[in-house]
């Protein structure tokens, strides 16, 4: 988006943002509005007959916009170089007489068969040979440089068309982008090309990647192939860089569309695209032309999880929240371009929701500051790869579903929420003074579960020991990577944030000198960026930090667990332990029990400056020992915290007070007797949602 030089200086100055995709929020979407919610709609999918009829529906059911040609190329462009947007103009047309905005989308996804039988070479390649073919969906390369070009030529005229479009709200690119592996000749060459960028000359690769080691030294870029994944040990620092290589193709994909539509769009369209919330998946935090991100979330689809016999129905409470923590943070603002309608199609097993479960996912996205919910989609198709995945209709193209007309019901129950909208109501001090940040880099995820040495450790489980206790105290999480400004936040935790570097321990120093309170995890500083152990003490780096050394670390068997002793209590760990010798002034806080280093810290605290750091030197099985310390340092912080059981959540925005039930279990809320309840009540149900004013 373009803007004048002095429209940007008065917006940083007036709202004190550090980001401008802050600022075009104030454009995009009304605060007024507190949310608006659509569906997608499939024009080429029906008769053109029906368009007029299914459209006045979406928009007697509630729905504020539609979600158009995501995978329409061939619709499109039915011939090389010849484009119709007939079709799609009267979609455009009937959408907006019903008083329907448009997402318009970029159809890279599903490139049309005569561009695949003409350039073969543009399909994914796997490391076998073999490649992928027409009739599926995401089977192009995005490192095959004539379908990145040949894909901008129809972005290009798809933009110059609707760009100007004031019914066109905003635009989606190509569909839950995420990197796979692709071995065809371009992402060789690609990749090459990207190494030499990086290193500049081979010494510098050979050195970075240890290929000193098992005589793997390279003499020029042109030798380096892709790492194979069948191949046993392969070089994990060359893995590393892939991973990040990749990453950087599907981000720069997909900011060079954006680029083209900004030459045509008017000002108030915005950009995203909807990543699916894989963690460890970098391309998260890497699309730097997107206006914002957001993100697809499905809850029910057989997986075995939930709270009780059958929470498989409603899906973890984290699913959601940490969905909503992670991509809030990106840009300020988001929203969900997918969430399930009901009963979907490709889990092993596809079970129907728990009445009443699609309203709480909606109040959920809500509750965590979204602008936007979007369902996929409006009809149940009849042909097609997803038969039986519901819609806000069923088969009939007219007869609403049970699970679809709870997105009726959440949007009348927003629209009475709008009538208590007060822009200058705040959240309370108390659920502020909790906020904490998690700050995350994939690339650490990456590296660990390359190098686990034991079958008993798991990253994102690891981090989401930390992630769930801080939601049962009730505290707001940001999810922050090395861009964000530190000093925002009380505490920090980064768990197992195992590649660092100078300038990244320069940081954490200043930031607990000034008043900073870091909570440091296990495989903390054991790397460097490129992935090597420092040519020092183990985990050197991290020493002056912590108050204290790393004399070994342990890793016990499944079938014999032992302990950690913090306050009086036991907790039981077998993944990963460090054993540390604390300096004059670090006060120990748990010991090990069960082994021949018995009593020695497992976890220690250390004042430094104005801050404090904590470090947890090992990883419990269950995350009650994570949780117990959290709750310790909070107290000696005087954070107050609430002890919400498991499967409830509270949140605040916009002044209004949210709380999800995922239980199975009816919870009376920790609520005074005086708040104004505007949906439900203090008794909050299986399923339920309470809403209030304070």
């Amino acid at each position: 988006m373009k803007k004048s030089f002095l429209f940007i200086l008065i917006a940083i100055c007036l709202v004190g943002i550090q980001n401008l995709s802050a600022q075009r929020n104030k454009e995009y979407f009304n605060p007024k509005d507190l949310t608006i919610v659509g569906t997608y709609y499939y024009p080429e999918h029906w008769d053109e007959s029906q368009w007029e009829r299914d459209l006045k529906q979406i928009k007697e059911l509630g729905f504020d916009f539609v979600h158009y040609a995501e995978f329409a190329w061939a619709q499109l462009e039915p011939s090389e170089g010849v484009y119709n947007f007939d079709w799609l103009d009267k979609a455009v047309d009937i959408a907006d007489k019903n008083g329907l905005k448009v997402i318009m989308c970029t159809s890279t996804a599903t490139p049309p068969v005569w561009l695949v039988r003409k350039h073969p070479d543009i399909l994914k390649e796997y490391e076998n040979g073999k490649k992928m073919d027409h009739g599926a969906r995401q089977h192009p390369s995005v490192s095959n440089n004539y379908f990145r070009e040949y894909s901008l030529k129809m972005i290009d005229k798809l933009a110059q068309h609707y760009g100007k479009d004031k019914r066109i709200m905003g635009w989606q690119l190509d569909n839950e982008p995420r990197p796979t592996q692709d071995y065809g000749k371009d992402a060789y060459e690609r990749f090459r090309v990207w190494l030499k960028n990086k290193y500049q000359n081979i010494d510098t690769l050979n050195k970075a990647w240890g290929t000193a080691f098992w005589s793997q030294v390279y003499s020029d870029f042109s030798q380096i192939n892709i790492p194979r994944v069948s191949q046993m040990f392969m070089n994990t620092h060359q893995i590393l860089d892939y991973n990040r290589f990749y990453t950087d193709e599907i981000s720069s994909f997909l900011d060079e569309q954006a680029k083209v539509i900004r030459k045509h769009a008017n000002p108030n369209q915005w950009i995203t695209t909807n990543y699916i919330p894989e963690y460890a998946d970098g391309h998260l935090r890497k699309s730097n032309e997107l206006d914002f991100h957001s993100y697809t979330r499905y809850m029910v689809f057989g997986a075995n999880y939930g709270i009780g016999r059958k929470g498989y129905r409603l899906g973890p409470v984290e699913r959601i929240a940490k969905s909503n923590d992670f991509f809030r943070t990106i840009d300020v603002i988001y929203g969900v371009m997918e969430l399930q309608p009901g009963q979907v199609n490709w889990g092993k097993i596809n079970p129907q929701p728990l009445p009443g479960a699609v309203r709480l996912w909606l109040w959920h996205v809500f509750a965590g500051g979204s602008s936007f919910t979007c369902t996929y989609r409006y009809r149940q198709p009849i042909y097609g790869t997803e038969l039986y995945h519901n819609g806000i209709v069923g088969t009939d193209g007219v007869t609403p579903t049970k699970n679809g007309l709870e997105y009726t019901d959440f949007i009348k129950e927003i629209a009475k929420l709008r009538k208590e909208y007060d822009p200058t109501n705040k959240n309370p001090k108390s659920y502020e003074k909790r906020r904490t940040a998690i700050l995350y880099n994939h690339e650490n995820a990456w590296e660990i579960e390359k190098n686990k040495q034991t079958t008993e450790w798991n990253t994102k489980n690891h981090i989401d020991k930390y992630y769930d206790a801080l939601k049962k105290f009730g505290a707001p999480v940001d999810f922050i990577d090395e861009r964000n400004d530190f000093a925002k936040y009380n505490v920090i935790v980064a768990p197992a944030y195992e590649l660092i570097d100078e300038k990244l321990i320069k940081r954490w120093m200043d930031y607990v000198e000034k008043g900073g309170n870091l909570v440091l995890s296990c495989r903390t500083g054991h790397k460097n960026r490129n992935g090597q152990l420092f040519e020092a003490p183990f985990a050197a780096p991290i020493y002056p930090l912590i108050g204290a050394k790393i004399d070994f670390y342990d890793l016990l068997l499944p079938q014999t667990p032992d302990n950690i002793s913090f306050d009086g209590k036991n907790y039981l760990w077998t993944s990963w332990g460090e054993i540390l010798s604390p300096d004059k002034g670090t006060e120990v806080w748990a010991t090990y029990l069960g082994d021949f280093y018995e009593g020695s810290p497992a976890i220690t605290f250390h004042k430094l400056g104005k801050g404090t750091v904590t470090y947890i030197g090992v990883d419990s099985q269950d995350g009650e020992m994570e949780k117990a310390v959290l709750k310790k340092l909070y107290s000696l912080l005087n954070i107050p915290i609430l002890d919400l059981p498991e499967g409830l959540h509270i949140e605040y925005r916009d002044g209004f007070g949210i709380a999800v039930n995922y239980a199975d279990k009816t919870y009376s809320l920790p609520l005074s007797d005086n708040v104004k309840y505007i949906i439900g009540g203090k008794e909050i149900e299986t399923a339920g949602v309470s809403v209030w004013k304070e």
